[in-house]
C-alpha cells in the first residue's frame, strides 16, 4: 500500500556555497544508511530543492542529482531534524488515531487486530496505553501527544497485539517483533520515564 507522504513531509531549498564541488551524477539507485532507515533519492529533474517524508518505516530524502556527497550528508541530517520537529508538534485526534490503528493492523497483523474504538484518555498517567480485548477498545495516554509518530505507532501496535494475545508471554513479544522500531520506541519512552524521575534543577539566579 503506497504511503501518503504528506503527514511527514519537510522541504527546503539549499543555499549554494561558493567553491562547493559538485559531483556530476545521473539518477542513482536508492541508498539506505546502515544505522537508520534513510533512503536518499537523486533526481536530474530536481535542481535546487531538498525534501523529505516518511514512507512506512523509512525516511525518504529527495535531493538534486548534482549534489556532492558532503552536501548530501549535511542535508540528510538537516531534513531528519526538520521532520522530527514537525512530528513532535503534531497531535492526532481520536478519528486519526483510529485510522492509524487500522493501517498498522493491516501492515503488521494482516488486519487481524480489529479494535472497536481507539481514543485518547487523560486518566492514564502511569501507563502509556491500555486495551480491553473483550470490548475491543484501545486507550492511549494523552502524555503521548506530541511525541514522535513512531513512538505513538509503537504503543498502538502494542495494544493491537493485545487484541490477539491478551498477556505478555513469548507469543505476544513475537508479534511485536513485526514492528521494526520497537526497541527505539521503548528506549525513547524509558528516557521519558527516567527524565520524569530526575530531581528539578535549582532555580537560576533572578528566577
Amino acid at each position: 500500500m503506497p504511503a501518503d507522504p504528506s503527514p511527514g513531509f519537510a522541504g527546503e531549498t539549499p543555499t549554494r556555497r561558493a567553491g562547493t564541488q559538485q559531483r556530476s551524477a545521473a539518477d542513482r539507485p536508492p541508498r539506505a544508511s546502515a544505522t537508520s532507515a534513510v533512503e536518499v533519492r537523486r533526481s536530474n529533474r530536481r535542481s535546487r530543492t531538498v525534501s523529505a517524508y516518511r514512507e512506512g518505516d523509512r525516511t525518504i530524502v529527495l535531493i538534486p542529482a548534482r549534489m556532492s556527497e558532503a552536501e548530501e550528508r549535511r542535508w540528510v541530517s538537516v531534513m531528519l531534524d526538520k521532520l522530527a520537529a514537525q512530528e513532535s508538534k503534531r497531535v492526532f485526534g481520536d478519528s486519526e488515531l483510529a485510522e492509524r490503528a487500522e493501517r498498522l493492523s493491516a501492515q503488521y497483523f494482516e488486519g487481524r487486530a480489529r479494535p472497536t474504538s481507539v481514543r485518547w484518555v487523560t486518566n492514564q498517567n502511569t501507563r502509556w496505553g491500555s486495551c480491553t480485548p473483550a470490548e475491543g477498545s484501545i486507550r492511549l495516554s494523552h502524555r503521548l501527544q506530541g511525541m514522535p509518530e513512531y513512538v505513538v505507532d509503537y504503543v498502538l501496535v502494542h495494544e493491537l497485539a493485545h487484541l490477539l494475545v491478551p498477556g505478555h508471554g513469548p507469543r505476544f513479544w513475537r508479534l511485536l517483533e513485526a514492528y521494526p522500531r520497537t526497541e527505539r520506541a521503548r528506549g525513547y519512552l524509558e528516557g521519558v520515564v527516567a527524565a520524569d524521575r530526575l530531581p528539578h534543577l535549582p532555580a537560576a539566579r533572578g528566577e
